[in-house]
């Protein structure tokens, strides 16, 4: 398996490990009827600052993975991958690695500063994949 794809996969196991992290304290917080149920209606109590961080990088982390994954397709079914592609690509997985940390401890400004590099390291990919 190309390592682009490689770390795909984790990056998809980082993101099941990233929601486990977020639902145990949203489920202690907002109570499992709440977190269980269709959620139609407000919850009933805002979350603590920590799983209100945890919340948000998960979803930070969803959109980063839209964008990863089409880089990898396009390197991968392009044929374009190469060791800097690898490279980029773990590069990717170490900032949203670590990313998590860095936004629940409200670590300002690192924790834009590495999805930077994150980023930075998805577009060089898809560029990588045109050229």
């Amino acid at each position: 398996m190309p390592p682009e794809l490689t770390v795909l996969a984790l990056a998809g196991l980082l993101q099941a490990v990233q929601l486990a992290l977020y639902a145990v304290p949203a489920n202690r917080e907002l109570g499992p009827d709440y977190t269980a149920g269709p959620r139609d209606a407000p919850p009933p109590r805002a979350l603590s600052p920590r799983a209100g961080r945890l919340q948000r990088a998960v979803a930070n982390h969803f959109e980063g993975l839209i964008l990863f994954t089409l880089a990898v397709v396009v390197v991968t079914l392009g044929a374009k991958a190469s060791g800097f592609t690898a490279a980029c690509a773990w590069v990717y997985l170490a900032a949203r690695i670590l990313y998590l940390p860095a936004y629940v401890m409200g670590l300002t400004p690192w924790r834009s500063v590495v999805w930077g590099v994150g980023f930075v390291a998805t577009l060089a990919m898809i560029v990588a994949g045109l050229i």
